[in-house]
């Protein structure tokens, strides 16, 4: 049975405005109010989140896409809290019997066993040495990271067989492991990116409510620099009509704070992500709401999602290729390089067999 929808509890600090009904559902319940303690005076009615046990028997998903730079990807949360109201992952909650929508981002199911499968994966001797992505649907580094500190126990996994991953996120709790990063960067075994969407706090504070601020993601990116670790910037999603403008001045910020590589991604909003979009539209940028969905049917063939391979991550048509001319062109003047930068795979060693060659010897 489907869960009761509660669309009207205060949402303030979420991305989301309600919660939609799942593609998989075939039933939608109204509230009861009485239920939700409205009379309580104590009740503040701010939606709290909520916290699962995912128990996986798996770590790595392998990815086929031809258009992703990565084969495997580790992510150690499902729903995310940062709230960004335009993820692309918020339907993956509707698999679950949940909402894309308020449920994405208060009801992370947390998957405490992930450096458990980590160290068993890299023990095991089918394991051939490649890097490894993390944070491919939700971010790493969300607030839950916090309290359950699974990205950092998988990258002292990674650091100690010597296998290279690749991060991406949005949040700057991402310089608490530099001394991590560090250690594998001295090898050639970490790649870091910083995501920014906007440098205007206050529509970044609408956009994607629990992420860091532009200036805090700038800090990261100066931090992790100054530390050694390769660092760059994916300006991503870019939303034609609302942020599109901002990717020379991102481009720019980026670089004085020591990124080396950039890349982009258009904003596109698969099924019930473009409900909420729109929702959100409504009540932030009225005026605008045609304007911009508009302008992302521009760049998806006259829809607001394009599933595709290539053609989802850069847009077609004209208003795509004016987009890749705006981005190459300030990414060459600010001296950037690729996206991705090669990782080594020859310092990757088991302990066990190490041990096992000085006791034959």
């Amino acid at each position: 049975m489907a869960e009761e929808k509660n669309t009207l509890i205060q949402t303030i600090g979420r991305g989301a405005i309600s919660n939609t009904t799942g593609r998989f559902e075939s039933l939608y319940q109204e509230i009861d109010l009485s239920n939700y303690g409205w009379h309580d005076p104590e009740d503040e009615t701010f939606l709290k989140t909520k916290f699962y046990c995912d128990t996986s028997k798996s770590i790595l998903t392998e990815n086929k896409s031809p258009d992703l730079p990565f084969r495997f990807s580790m992510n150690f949360y499902r729903g995310c809290e940062h709230g960004c109201i335009y993820c692309y992952a918020r339907p993956t909650h509707e698999f679950l019997g949940l909402s894309a929508g308020l449920d994405f981002e208060s009801k992370i199911f947390v998957k405490e066993n992930a450096p458990a499968l980590l160290r068993e994966k890299f023990m095991s001797p089918r394991w051939q040495p490649e890097s490894i992505n993390i944070s491919g649907v939700t971010d790493c580094y969300q607030p839950a990271e916090r309290k359950f500190k699974l990205t950092r126990q998988c990258l002292e996994i990674c650091a100690e067989f010597r296998n290279p991953v690749t991060l991406i996120t949005k949040n700057h709790l991402i310089t608490r492991d530099i001394d991590i990063l560090k250690d594998l960067a001295k090898d050639n075994l970490v790649f870091t990116l910083l995501s920014i969407t906007t440098l205007d706090a206050e529509l970044g504070r609408l956009l994607e409510p629990r992420t860091s601020a532009p200036l805090a993601r700038l800090q990261a990116i100066e931090e992790l620099a100054q530390a050694g670790v390769p660092v760059g910037v994916n300006i991503a999603p870019v939303i034609p009509g609302l942020t599109e403008h901002e990717m020379p001045a991102i481009l720019k910020a980026a670089a004085e704070a020591g990124a080396k590589t950039a890349g982009y991604v258009p904003v596109r909003l698969p099924y019930s992500v473009a409900d909420l979009f729109t929702e959100w539209l409504e009540k932030n940028r009225p005026g605008a709401k045609n304007k911009i969905l508009n302008s992302i049917r521009d760049l998806r063939a006259g829809k607001l999602n394009d599933p595709e391979f290539e053609t989802r991550m850069h847009g077609f048509g004209p208003r795509a290729d004016q987009m890749a001319q705006m981005f190459n062109l300030f990414s060459k003047k600010y001296g950037f390089g690729e996206n991705y930068i090669p990782l080594s795979t020859t310092h990757f060693h088991r302990l066990g067999e190490q041990l096992n060659f000085f006791n034959n010897k």
